[in-house]
């Protein structure tokens, strides 16, 4: 007997969504990657104060916050999950080509701010409009966001090389051009999302503020506070990554030309683990992947700060970046998706990005920027213990997983491939 029409094409458009979600990941983070590796030299260019600077950093950390009451909220009781994805990234896109002519400091934290404030929230209903749709999000949810990954190496790789070289008055005419990279970028995902399955947000039944319960929900389960705590700790960590590498570096004798190369090796190996996540998951279950994904931070920086005479040890353990990434980020947002109800699973998202994107951020600024200042003597960085502090915070929240972060028995079982806990 022939399938009906009506059949096939359902089947058709399962097969499709896979490969949709993939490349709504590659243009959600190409996005991000064209214009926030090379924004701070530009903005020195345009001679913004230092303060001024941080203002501009810091529309990330607000957006983040505003993205919990407005932007999940929204998804998660009003607005269908791909509309928002259209708006959002219309609106955010076209604030990020204004950036383009902008060359004021007013003009130009009032358009990062508004790009922030449409871009942040699509982080989270990214994540979930994947949830919504795929079949076993422990088996497929890695696969899907590696998209996240190569979008982000297609769009700061190749700026890197075609940038290198330049000075003065050239870069700065050069480097204007992420902004119109990014935002044609996010208007192209934003007419992308126009052919993704409708999503409509959950039964309004119930609590009105999603926000209010996934908070609820948050606070009266011990194991998902432990959670929350870790991932603040392991977001400080892995800003800290980024605030602090590149000096160290430097300061060991890697060439500045090859600093971004020798960081990049993590990217490359995060596709690795991305592909590799299901596997894990399916064998380690929760917490041990989440672990292996903070002992990566810890390794990483114990290397730092023992192997800093042997270059070939400090370029092989920028591996680790994978495991610390896929590990213990991708894995928490499915876990996130498995322990929330499904009208919050976007503000609950929205929850844990307050931390990823906006408070790890500002508390790696906080700590490791006053502590690089009081380590340093003469123009030299005692990395050593410097790198002692993330390191050591990082056994910390792997202390906390194994004692307090014990989520129930066959959590999210039902509708994802089971795995032990």
């Amino acid at each position: 007997m022939q399938p009906s029409p009506q059949a096939a094409t359902g089947s058709v458009r399962a097969r499709l969504i896979g490969p949709k979600l993939f490349i709504v990941m590659v243009l959600e983070f190409f996005i991000w990657g064209a214009w926030l590796p090379l924004v701070w030299t530009y903005l020195g260019g345009l001679g913004f104060t230092g303060n001024q600077i941080a203002l501009v950093g810091s529309t990330f950390a607000l957006a983040s916050i505003a993205a919990i009451f407005f932007g999940a909220q929204w998804v998660d009781r009003t607005f269908a999950a791909e509309r928002f994805m259209t708006c959002s990234h219309l609106l955010g896109g076209l604030a990020m080509i204004g950036l383009y002519f902008a060359r004021s400091f007013g003009w130009f934290f009032a358009l990062m701010l508004v790009h922030s404030l449409c871009y942040v929230p699509t982080v989270s209903v990214a994540n979930s409009l994947a949830f919504s749709h795929l079949k076993d999000a422990r088996r497929q949810f890695g696969l899907v966001r590696m998209g996240g990954t190569i979008g982000w190496i297609i769009a700061s790789w190749p700026l890197y090389f075609v940038l290198r070289g330049m000075t003065g008055s050239a870069l700065q005419s050069a480097l204007a051009n992420i902004f119109l990279l990014a935002g044609g970028a996010s208007v192209a995902l934003a007419a992308f999302c126009l052919t993704l399955p409708h999503t409509a947000p959950p039964s309004k039944e119930g609590e009105p503020l999603a926000w209010r319960g996934a908070l609820r929900h948050l606070a009266t389960h011990p194991y998902l506070l432990a959670l929350f705590l870790v991932t603040f700790i392991d977001s400080t960590i892995h800003n800290g990554y980024f605030l602090l590498t590149g000096g160290f570096l430097a300061q060991v004798g890697v060439a500045p030309e090859k600093i971004m190369p020798v960081m990049s090796i993590g990217q490359v190996a995060e596709i690795v683990t991305m592909g590799a996540l299901g596997y894990v998951l399916r064998r380690l279950g929760w917490k041990w992947t989440m672990i292996a994904g903070v002992l990566g931070h810890a390794g990483r920086f114990l290397v730092f700060a023992y192997c800093s005479d042997s270059i070939p040890a400090l370029v092989a353990v920028q591996l680790l970046h994978g495991i610390c990434y896929a590990f213990f980020f991708a894995t928490l947002y499915i876990f996130i998706d498995a322990a929330f109800a499904h009208d919050m699973r976007t503000s609950a998202q929205g929850l844990f990005n307050l931390l990823i994107l906006g408070l790890g951020d500002l508390a790696a600024k906080w700590l490791f920027i006053p502590l690089q200042a009081s380590l340093t003597h003469a123009g030299v960085v005692d990395y050593r213990r410097l790198f002692l502090a993330p390191a050591g915070l990082a056994l910390v929240a792997v202390a906390i997983l194994m004692v307090a972060f014990r989520p129930p028995p066959g959590l999210g079982a039902t509708a994802r491939s089971s795995a032990p806990d």
